[in-house]
């Protein structure tokens, strides 16, 4: 394994009485693409600023390189960040707010003019350079935002929410842009989200994190397929939940979930149901079904594979190895 860029050593942060992180530990590797993932008020932010710092630690150790953060401004640390909002000088155009902080190190001119046209095109930002923030859309100013920041060359790019105020479709377009950059640059990314699927497609590891404490990290793969706990199944994409005789849960995503018209010795232990509702969803129907209990689970099939009528009689059923069993937490 290589030795990690960024250390976290039993972080701490406390506001107002109320722990919002609670002894994390993470090491963070050169190159990656690391997510912070999790709802509202879970921490990841409030940890990715004391990353920045722009806040400290109340207790525990961030490292850079081997090297304490402890007491280190932003401006002197090799980290910049990128807010969700873009923080634009709107009487500078494009190429001089990428140069501004170049020129605050009183680099020589010429560098600071090489150094802005190779980020400019690496960036594709040539037809907008003169522009002002004004008359540029929020996906060309939330690039003209991440060039500034990697201008500087950076050992670690941080990424709180960026892409948060863009609509659906322009959204989609910066998450290829951002993966492309990253990859080309060979930058260290940590990317916090509440977005699962922008997790998903950005990553190289995911931080799941919930109530100020790392609930499981690894690869989009791992946790999806193998989440280690309730909540990590539970938030990274759909799952269904049934509980085992120890009290423990067993994890089915609901393409694994099979129905079935009528049954057969081939589903021993299938539950029956009925038909509650079907929701069209383009090439996936998502099909609900309310098992004798009264518990609801659903379904993904292609659309149009059946026409299943509401209060169907059926059975559902999943294959074992299809399935992940969830120890019972200890409280």
């Amino acid at each position: 394994m290589p030795e990690p860029l960024i250390e976290i050593k039993n972080v701490k942060k406390t506001f107002d009485g109320n722990q919002v992180v609670k002894g994390m530990n993470l090491d963070v590797y050169k190159g990656e693409f690391l997510t912070l993932l999790g709802p509202s008020g879970c921490g990841k932010t409030t940890l990715l600023r004391m990353l920045g710092g722009f806040l400290e630690p109340d207790e525990g150790e961030i490292l850079l390189e081997g090297k304490s953060l402890t007491g280190i401004p932003p401006y002197k640390r090799e980290v910049n960040t990128v807010f969700q909002s873009y923080a634009l000088f709107p009487n500078l155009n494009v190429r001089e707010n990428i140069a501004f902080g170049l020129k605050m190190k009183k680099l020589p001119r010429k560098e600071i003019d090489e150094k802005v046209q190779e980020i400019i095109e690496m960036c594709q930002l040539e037809m907008l350079a003169n522009r002002k923030p004004s008359k540029l859309s929020g996906g060309q100013q939330q690039r003209v935002a991440i060039a500034r920041s990697l201008v500087n060359a950076p050992k670690v790019l941080l990424l709180d929410e960026p892409l948060g105020a863009l609509d659906l479709q322009l959204r989609k377009q910066m998450q290829i842009s951002l993966k492309r950059l990253q990859r080309k640059l060979g930058m260290t990314y940590v990317y916090v989200t509440h977005d699962q699927e922008e997790a998903m497609v950005l990553s190289d590891r995911i931080v799941v994190i919930n109530n100020g404490q790392i609930e499981q990290i690894g690869t989009p793969e791992e946790i999806y397929g193998k989440p280690s706990t309730l909540f990590s199944a539970q938030f990274l994409g759909e799952s269904n939940f049934f509980t085992t005789e120890d009290g423990s849960e067993l994890s089915v995503r609901p393409e694994f979930l099979k129905i079935y018209t009528s049954f057969s010795k081939e589903i021993q232990g299938a539950l029956p149901g009925k038909i509650s509702e079907t929701v069209f969803m383009g090439p996936f129907s998502r099909i609900c079904v309310e098992l004798e209990d009264g518990k609801k689970v659903f379904a993904l099939e292609p659309s149009g594979m059946n026409d299943y009528a509401a209060e169907q009689s059926v059975f559902v059923y999943w294959n074992p190895e299809d399935s992940v069993h969830i120890k019972k937490q200890e409280k």
